[in-house]
């Protein structure tokens, strides 16, 4: 894969790959064979948040079916320092705690006791909790050098009365140190420099950041566009950079190769990662990051379904690392990065990843676009008895079966090409978050619009119930519906 640029002063010192375990997580096998692929894409720096694949310990209920042992742990943390790539573990402390607290035993640490994603850091045991759990990855992670503590997106912190009654008199600058401090702490002790997520930093006081500056370094997130023409509210726009570096923080930025842009794609969109990657890099130029990480997320949170494998994504994560090397995309776009993989013998594979999630995305996007037109053919029918019995209705359910069935011969793609590489539990489990709906909406139309040609209009009509209009989210990963009740979140 090196074309020369290995004879060139990197652009960022350091350039991290992110791997986001918790959802479509590799083989083992598949795991310890990428490490070439993060090598060869000039990737020096690993962040590993093992999530539910890290095999637990402190409570080894938070571990899924599929977590690696604890000897596959420690293989690859030697064959990661022996290609040179440095890991940085990542442990949640605040938000995204939805794997400890969605059991039942530790839902007293909630910030909110409906919701198991923030911790309540003022809760007795709350600490300790995310201190034995980093404990356990150092056990296994011997002379890693950072330690990443998430602490992004807590949003409701501040909800609970005893954690709004301290901001209130201390604020919740306060109330985040007073939690983290002691974690810092305990790294620093270790000689290990911890980092944070910037996002719940940005409106701190100047003398609280400096006083964060001498514990931890900053990682500025931020994966749609370019911080200096970012919404100027936004978490990553480039006034809140600037401010974070005036107050003495050393900042690291990423962006993403995979996991940015919808919570339901599967696949990456290559242009807009790409144009991201490029925007960071601009910045890095006037700031001087520490380093850049290409984050992969595989799941929006715990709770969220998955997204995006890593192997049909591997020409975003191939571009993100030359970009953050040689501050240029690969030359022939996704085309030239698959070429690229040509050369470690990965080109085949990646493309019939490829395929099989492009088919898959693609039969997602037909049949969820007939299912709208459906669901509105069906309310003009209902509002006016005089629509009914035209041939809309019928037509459009065939091209629903025919897309439905084009899905299902796209999941046997996916099940063939990702074999061996992503254990077949999540695979099916991905294919289960995407088709069930659609069958599930297949089966509610059927039940009713057959039988309306042997009904009397007024008969047809009551025959669609309020309770299955949906509303319709699209977007380029592909259209689902969702309840009028429903509620999405999504990373910026």
């Amino acid at each position: 894969m090196d074309s020369g640029s290995s004879a060139m002063k990197p652009l960022f010192p350091r350039r991290g790959v992110h791997l986001d375990l918790k959802g479509v997580p590799p083989t083992f096998e598949r795991l310890m064979a990428l490490l070439d692929v993060f090598v060869a894409a000039h990737y020096n720096v690993l962040l590993v948040e093992w999530e539910d694949s890290f095999p637990w310990t402190v409570d080894p209920r938070f571990c899924s079916e599929t977590a690696y042992s604890p000897p596959q742990v420690r293989q690859f943390m030697e064959a990661a320092a022996q290609k040179g790539l440095e890991v940085i573990p990542l442990v949640q402390c605040l938000g995204h705690m939805e794997t400890p607290l969605g059991l039942a035993d530790y839902a007293h640490l909630r910030e909110v006791p409906d919701r198991s994603d923030v911790l309540n850091p003022l809760a007795a045991g709350a600490r300790e909790l995310v201190q034995r759990m980093v404990e356990d990855v150092l056990a296994l992670s011997p002379q890693v050098r950072y330690f990443h503590l998430g602490g992004d997106e807590a949003w409701t912190l501040g909800t609970h009365p005893d954690t709004q009654a301290y901001i209130q008199e201390h604020g919740k600058d306060a109330l985040y140190l007073h939690h983290v401090g002691p974690l810092l702490a305990l790294l620093a002790g270790k000689h290990i420099r911890p980092i944070l997520w910037h996002d719940m930093m940005i409106h701190w006081s100047a003398p609280r950041l400096s006083e964060l500056a001498d514990q931890a370094d900053l990682m500025v997130w931020g994966y749609r566009g370019h911080p200096a023409t970012a919404d100027p509210k936004a978490h990553y726009h480039h006034r809140h950079i600037e401010y974070l570096k005036q107050c003495g923080l050393k900042l690291w930025c990423a962006g993403a190769f995979k996991g940015g842009d919808r919570m339901d794609s599967d696949l990456p969109d290559f242009a807009a990662r790409q144009a991201n990657a490029l925007a960071w890099t601009q910045v890095h130029r006037t700031v001087g990051f520490e380093g850049a990480v290409a984050t992969g997320w595989s799941r929006y949170n715990t709770c969220s379904l998955q997204t995006c494998p890593l192997d049909s994504s591997l020409d975003t994560l191939v571009d993100l690392g030359w970009i953050f090397f040689g501050g240029q995309p690969v030359e022939g776009g996704s085309e030239g990065c698959a070429a690229l993989l040509d050369g470690l013998g990965e080109g085949q594979r990646y493309r019939s990843c490829r395929q099989a999630m492009e088919e898959l995305a693609r039969a997602r996007s037909r049949a969820w676009e007939n299912v709208i037109m459906l669901r509105e053919l069906m309310v003009t029918a209902r509002r006016d008895p005089r629509r009914c019995g035209g041939s809309d209705v019928q037509g459009r359910l065939r091209y629903l079966r025919q897309h439905v069935s084009e899905a299902d011969s796209a999941a046997d793609l996916m099940r063939q090409a990702f074999a061996g590489l992503i254990p077949a539990l999540w695979i099916e489990r991905y294919l289960d978050e995407r088709l069930v709906p659609l069958k599930d909406e297949l089966a509610q139309i059927e039940r009713t619009s057959p039988s309306d040609r042997k009904k009397s209009p007024a008969a047809a009509t009551q025959s669609v119930t309020a309770s299955s209009v949906m509303i319709a989210t699209r977007g380029a990963g592909g259209n689902r519906l969702r309840p009028l009740s429903g509620q999405r979140s999504s990373q910026a």
